[in-house]
Order: C-alpha cells, then structure tokens, then sequence
C-alpha cells in the first residue's frame, strides 16, 4: 500500500499523486493528514476520485487523534482501493 501524506500544498497536487500512484500500479493508496490539512486530504481525495480515476472508490476513512509534543492534534486516513 502507498501513502500520500497531505501538508500545505494545493489539494490538486496530491490528488495527482494519488493518480500516479494508481497509474504505478498500485492496488491501494492511503491519504494520510492531521490537523488544518484534513480539509485538504479530503478535497484531494475527491479530486483523484471524480476528475483523474475510475474504478477507485473508498474503502476505509479513520479518523482519530493523535499526542505531538503534548498536544493533541486531529488526524485522518483515507484509504482508496481500486475495484
């Protein structure tokens, strides 16, 4: 399984990585972000999706917390599977 982890970038740029993951030949991908960027995993995620894919959908989405440097900080996983 791959992973694409999200930060400051435009949700565009990972959405085509998580294509290029795909286009690898990879069977899953997980989008992984914490925090502000969350709202930008899942932009990306719906981007790859209904723009650059077909025959990927999601198949898991885990949200949790996590403790960094004595704080906590939201975090989440998509994972897409190819069908």
């Amino acid at each position: 399984m791959q992973t694409v982890y999200v930060g400051d970038k435009p949700a565009i740029r990972y959405a085509t990585a998580v294509a290029m993951e795909f286009e690898n030949g990879a069977d899953e991908v997980c989008i992984k972000a914490r925090g502000r960027a969350i709202s930008t995993a899942v932009d990306a995620c719906q981007i790859s999706i209904n723009k650059f894919l077909e025959g990927v959908e999601i198949k898991d989405v885990k949200i949790f917390t996590e403790e960094i440097e004595n704080r906590n900080v939201s975090a989440i996983e998509i994972l897409l599977l190819k069908v």
